[in-house]
């Protein structure tokens, strides 16, 4: 039996894997609970997720990537080779190819880091790719003519903003700021005004059922408990919109600013093109209420949504490994 071909958006938040033929095959969250004492991996992925912030003492949830770079090379292994071994692509005699996208300002030592990861758990031979590319082949943008598309790929641990033309990155821009940033945030937020320690889950579904970035687009509000910083018991308090879109504003203001920045280095003819065809939102970033109405009022220029955003980068790794073998010619690995 022969092994296939796996595209994998390696994520901060989520690993998703694109099987050669069959679209994606898994999403689950990038987390691991292991063992303290004996360094045992217990759970991997949505199993592992359930345990963040409700396991005793000698069990750790971990999350093995940090801001898009893998920050325990060990427990990112295990936790590829679980992935991989879940889908069941190794063949009898042979190990599948794989094309995992990274950041755009990654070092060469934390790229090799990642082919070693995939090596090790069963790849045969590993291709790395920059997200934002990718992203843009997924959203279903033309960037292999000679015109200008801009991408803004918001995910867990990184945005990555960049202008693509003639299939290749023209301009970019990579911050370390996400998905967990924004959950951060919201944390410190309910911890100064409220005195209410609340954990990443909390955060997570303020930041999905009331959070907005645009002032005045939305009104709801929560109902959330937590520990009380004073008297240490459980308490229960209701939060707002508009307060968490204060609570937001400084982090969302870097992305704008990383936007900016790349428009302000792209050529005048790739900029009357984005004027035209607007910017596309992927990545589970793209979610938050409110941030493409921000990003067009103050980029002055079109901004959509992509169809899945958070799909987009596996989608992508989908549509290149079909053209695997051409990749394999230029030797762009």
């Amino acid at each position: 039996m022969f092994s296939r071909d796996i595209g994998i958006d390696l994520g901060t938040a989520n690993v998703l894997i694109h099987l050669k033929g069959k679209g994606i095959v898994l999403n689950e969250p990038a987390v691991v609970a292991m063992d303290r004492t004996t360094g045992k991996v217990l759970e991997v992925g949505e199993e592992a997720r359930r345990m963040v912030g409700r396991t005793p003492g000698n069990i750790e949830a971990i999350r093995p990537l940090k801001e898009g770079v893998i920050a325990d090379f060990d427990v990112t292994e295990a936790m590829l080779r679980h992935f991989i071994n879940k889908i069941n692509v190794k063949g009898f005699l042979s190990k599948p190819r794989m094309l995992i996208c990274c950041p755009t300002n990654i070092t060469k030592v934390e790229q090799k880091a990642i082919k070693e990861a995939a090596e090790k758990s069963g790849g045969k031979k590993v291709y790395l790719e920059e997200e934002p590319k990718v992203a843009a082949i997924g959203a279903g943008m033309e960037i292999f003519q000679p015109s200008g598309n801009m991408v803004l790929d918001i995910g867990g641990g990184t945005t990555d903003v960049a202008v693509l033309s003639m299939g290749n990155i023209v301009t970019a821009e990579s911050i370390k700021m996400g998905g967990d940033k924004f959950d951060g945030e919201i944390l410190q937020y309910i911890k100064k005004k409220y005195k209410l320690l609340i954990g990443e889950r909390t955060a997570e579904d303020i930041k999905v059922n009331v959070a907005t970035v645009f002032p005045d687009l939305r009104h709801e509000e929560l109902e959330i408990r937590g520990r009380d910083m004073v008297s240490g018991l459980p308490r229960t308090i209701t939060v707002y919109s508009d307060e968490i879109q204060e609570a937001l504003s400084e982090s969302v203001e870097l992305i704008v600013q990383a936007a900016k920045t790349v428009l302000e280095r792209t050529p005048p003819e790739l900029s009357a093109d984005i004027i035209d065809r607007g910017v596309i939102l992927t990545g589970g970033g793209a979610l938050i209420h409110g941030i493409d109405e921000l990003l067009a009022e103050q980029l002055k220029v079109p901004v959509f949504i992509a169809e899945e955003p958070m799909n987009c980068v596996a989608k992508g790794t989908g549509m290149m490994l079909s053209n695997i073998d051409k990749i394999e010619r230029k030797k762009i690995v």
